[in-house]
């Protein structure tokens, strides 16, 4: 019994150089896959915060006008030249009832109706194409958190007043309780104050937007009780493309999701998170390769103890069952440290980096990591634990 213990301690001794540097190793690879996780989930999320803090998740319009050609008698060959219809400013049919409709459909967290067109900013001399944006606001701060982007004055719209973008105040030089009058042509006119001036972040909209109650909108627009567009946010984000096909099949009207307004955002997404894994898959196999490698190398170092170990009665299931429990052993350990390491460049990143965004640590993250590093070890010890079971006991001590 001595002797056998001898020969185990002497066994597990060996190699410490080999296993330091294959936890390093291991611990290296699992900061990797948690810091970069972290970092493209963080830039990810950072992406669609900014995207979705300007527009609605599902936007439901009027159906586009088309040119309706009658078709040929039969056996007759049509040949056909037509220009598409311009499309006019047109109001959703039955707005009411559709707003209704949707208020009560699954998966719809808010619904907001509101009136946009086409109008000229003036003051003095100076003159701004700009779009006119009549809202419920209640609603329509439950879609656009137009209340987080205020800059001056107050979010207040109605009664003579209007809340303008930052860019549109300084091209026409106006500051709160200034005047701006609007045209929106064949003599609609209006001159509102400026109660409050907003950032929203993307210079096009802060140039352009201005933000007045509906009913004003309707009138200037010559669009009386009319709605344009109606805006939606749903309780799961990517569910806005099936959303808005219910949508589409239910109303009739024209419904277009974020996803689909934003269809190269998606593909760059997409390719990130495919990176991400990508990146995660290649760190996991290296890691399990340089598992492999130690434990290779430790069997053909250790075969005479192995060789003694199996003399003394030690059956191949318990020499197997050794080597598989050393690669999760240091699967585990190394992806400890490393999981440690990770959270480290998080944290340093989030405290010491750019500001640019904030890198969220998902819950799930550092055990999957973790697990990942600890499977690649005991997969990459079953061919050297294989072949040190393997090994007869005469040849191993002759060896």
């Amino acid at each position: 019994m001595w002797i056998e213990s001898t020969i185990a301690m002497r066994f597990l001794r060996q190699g410490r150089a080999q296993t330091l540097l294959i936890l390093v190793g291991i611990a290296v690879g699992v900061a990797v896959i948690v810091f970069v996780t972290a970092l493209i989930a963080g830039l990810q999320d950072n992406l669609i915060d900014r995207t979705l803090g300007t527009q609605a998740h599902v936007r439901v319009e009027a159906p586009r006008e088309v040119n309706r050609i009658a078709g040929a008698p039969a056996g007759v060959l049509q040949l056909v030249l037509e220009d598409p219809r311009p499309q006019a400013l047109r109001p959703i049919d039955n707005w009411l009832q559709v707003q209704d409709v949707l208020d009560r459909l699954p998966g719809v967290a808010a619904v907001s109706p509101l009136v946009s067109g086409p109008a000229f900013g003036r003051r003095g001399e100076a003159v701004q194409s700009v779009a006119l944006v009549g809202v419920d606001l209640d609603r329509y701060l439950q879609v656009i958190p137009l209340d987080e982007n205020m800059l001056e004055g107050r979010l207040e719209v109605g009664s003579g007043n209007a809340v303008i973008g930052r860019q549109l105040a300084e091209d026409l030089g106006l500051r709160l309780g200034g005047k701006l009058r609007l045209d929106a042509g064949d003599g609609r006119e209006a001159v509102v104050n400026v109660a409050g001036i907003f950032e929203l972040g993307v210079r096009e909209l802060d140039a352009r937007y201005v933000y007045l109650d509906l009913k004003e909108a309707q009138s200037l627009l010559a669009l009386p009780g009319g709605v344009t567009v109606i805006d939606m946010t749903v309780d799961d984000l990517f569910g806005a493309n099936q959303v808005a096909a219910r949508v589409r099949g239910l109303t009739g009207l024209q419904a277009e999701s974020w996803m689909e307004s934003n269809a190269q955002l998606m593909n760059a997404l997409t390719s990130q998170s495919m990176s991400t894994r990508m990146i995660s898959v290649f760190v996991a196999i290296s890691v399990a390769l340089g598992i492999a490698s130690v434990l290779a190398v430790s069997v053909a170092q250790r075969t005479r103890e192995i060789g003694i170990l199996r003399a003394m009665g030690t059956r191949r299931g318990q020499m197997l069952l050794v080597f598989l429990v050393q690669g999760a052993v240091l699967g585990l350990a190394g992806s400890a440290l490393g999981a440690l390491a990770g959270w480290g460049l998080v944290a340093s990143f989030n405290n010491f980096g750019p500001g640019l965004f904030f890198i969220p640590v998902p819950a799930a993250l550092v055990p999957a990591a973790m697990a990942l590093a600890t499977l690649a070890g005991m997969g990459a010890a079953l061919t050297p634990a294989w072949r040190a079971s393997r090994l007869d006991p005469v040849e191993a001590i002759r060896g």
